[in-house]
């Protein structure tokens, strides 16, 4: 089919879900702890604290544990599974080989991460691919392992588009939301190191992932937490102008909106929080907001004290639609699972264990790229 994509809840036909294979290790680097920041080093969100000095360090490299591994690669490839049975057709990254080299920019290198959280680096509108600028410095090249998929729809008469690729220098990274503790969730933090200088510095440059947008048809919420997010939606506005609301929303995560905010259909929010409802723009301020209870401290693993926790607990609201009316949720989160039924949704169980060691749920791990809708004004 043709790429036909507008919103998070239209019926779903085809989709890419991601690759765990070979995710071995964290690169334990200034974007990476960047983007990271909220859960790694917020004593009320991460168990344990953590501090970068501790855990199975060689060098920058965070070894996981292979059974980890082992059980995430598992995960991934049933999701997969379950999403044919539904008679999605499933699309698949290039999987990352044992012996990656690694990538390099100007003044850094860094081992490659697998195409995983594909929600990230590329935002779908309507009929065009739009490859995000990274944030992390080894997921620099990551869309390159989408390129047969992106090829694939581009032959069918889709637009490709790559935004402005930056440099991702030290100087390059808006530092004040990790070192602002006065307005930031979860409270104090542990500092960020003073940037390095280097020769290739241009001061602040454009960073946005896909997954602080979200889609509502004509109108795209966007967190916007940094003076990089900033000026990659001043690019993004400038390239969607006339076709596209977009709509800034001031830091309601230090990035991505999807473990935030989602939409379930028209009308309808599921929500980490009843006051996020305060930022919405009119009209989306009187949409429904589910709230669902807090999840339970036993619906996660117990890791040791060397184990990288990349999210917080609420990570479960990573959903992935499959139409208005049905919903995949992690079966290890019942209370969000009974409350979408007790809401009318159903609810499909499917195991994902490590989702707080490897930084995604179902809709960070999946890029819908056809769903049986037009692009349409919920406004009205």
């Amino acid at each position: 089919m043709r790429l036909n994509s507008h919103n998070e809840w239209a019926p779903l036909k085809e989709i890419v879900v991601g690759s765990a294979q070979n995710y071995t290790s964290h690169d334990r680097e200034v974007s990476f702890d960047l983007f990271h920041h909220e859960n790694l080093f917020r004593s009320d969100w991460a168990y344990p604290r953590l501090h970068t000095a501790r855990g199975p360090v060689e060098g920058r490299q965070w070894h996981l544990k292979q059974r980890y591994v082992d059980e995430l690669h598992e995960d991934v490839e049933d999701l997969a599974q379950l999403l044919v049975g539904l008679g999605v057709t499933v699309h698949r990254p290039i999987p990352l080989p044992p012996d990656a080299a690694p990538i390099a920019g100007l003044g850094w290198q860094a081992p490659p991460t697998p195409a995983l959280n594909i929600r990230d680096n590329t935002l779908i509108l309507d009929s065009e691919i739009i490859e995000t600028p990274p944030t992390i410095r080894s997921r620099y090249l990551e869309t390159r392992l989408l390129a047969p998929v992106f090829q694939h729809y581009y032959d069918r008469g889709a637009t490709w588009t790559t935004m402005p690729r930056p440099l991702l220098t030290d100087a390059s990274f808006d530092l004040s939301y990790a070192r602002d503790t006065t307005t930031a969730l979860g409270g104090p933090t542990e500092p960020i190191d003073e940037p390095a200088p280097s020769p290739y510095d241009v001061g602040f440059e454009m960073l946005l992932d896909g997954a602080q947008c979200l889609r509502l048809g004509r109108d795209l919420l966007v967190n916007i937490a940094t003076e990089n997010h900033r000026r990659g939606c001043d690019w993004l506005e400038r390239h969607l102008r006339g076709r596209y609301r977009i709509h800034r929303i001031d830091r309601i995560a230090d990035n991505h909106i999807d473990s935030m905010l989602l939409a379930l259909r028209p009308g309808v929010f599921l929500a980490r929080h009843a006051d996020l409802r305060d930022q919405l723009p009119a009209p989306f301020d009187t949409w429904k907001v589910i709230v669902p209870p807090e999840p339970a401290e036993g619906n996660f693993p117990v890791y040791d004290d060397g184990d990288l926790l990349l999210t917080s607990p609420y990570i479960d609201l990573n959903v992935l639609s499959i139409d208005t009316e049905t919903v995949l949720v992690n079966a290890d989160c019942p209370e969000l699972a009974t409350t979408l039924d007790k809401e009318g949704f159903t609810a499909i169980p499917v195991r994902h264990r490590h989702r707080r060691l490897f930084g995604g749920g179902f809709h960070c791990f999946t890029l819908d790229t056809v769903r049986e809708s037009g692009l349409e004004d919920y406004r009205q």
